[in-house]
């Protein structure tokens, strides 16, 4: 039986050594910063995978949330959706996975969510890598809402602690949960094990 303790620190180390950079950033939104996070070389990580699906089925199920799936919106939630669903397997009830577009695609069955059938009335947590100020998982969220999918929140691998909670908290009435906050990676930024690959 795996250990939730040891996942978080494990996964902690590898998210320190693959996807924190530190020094001058302007970021999606806009703002700079010193610090740079980019989830998907531990996401997409064969020894982070399993860490990543345990740790967020643990939270899901802290919260009470029971969702039929998890996704969010393509590329940086689609890892960490497939590595929930894989191992839900092992910690059942299964979990589904999803991925939500940003736009329809023009082509075929124009669908804005792809992996599910039906959509309606699914119960959904939505996922997302990095969460900054929250307009991409806001934007999966109305995605989700507009095929009729039952969204009982949200969780990300990383907070940067610059608004996501509140935004999502005040336009959707739902809470986020994170992982891991920028604020606990920073703090424990020269303590990464070198011995972790």
């Amino acid at each position: 039986m795996a250990d939730a303790h040891s996942d978080l620190k494990n996964l902690q180390n590898l998210l320190l050594q693959k996807s924190v950079k530190f020094g001058h950033f302007v970021l999606h939104s806009g703002q700079t910063s010193d610090v740079y996070v980019d989830c998907k070389p531990t996401t997409c990580n064969a020894v982070a995978m399993p860490l990543i699906g345990r740790l967020i089925l643990q939270k899901i199920r802290a919260r009470g949330w029971n969702p039929e799936a998890v996704g969010g919106l393509m590329v940086g939630a689609e890892p960490i959706a497939f590595a929930v669903a894989r191992e839900s397997l092992e910690l059942p009830p299964p979990v589904d996975a999803f991925i939500v577009r940003k736009e329809a695609k023009a082509h075929g069955t124009q669908k804005l969510v792809e992996g599910i059938d039906p959509m309606e009335g699914r119960r959904v947590v939505v996922i997302d890598d990095v969460c900054t100020k929250g307009e991409s998982t806001a934007l999966a969220i109305k995605n989700m809402h507009s095929v009729g999918m039952q969204v009982l929140g949200a969780i990300c691998l990383v907070d940067r602690e610059m608004g996501a909670s509140d935004l999502l908290r005040r336009e959707f009435g739902l809470e986020l949960e994170s992982i891991f906050k920028l604020s606990e990676l920073r703090a424990n930024s020269g303590n990464a094990l070198a011995t972790v690959r």
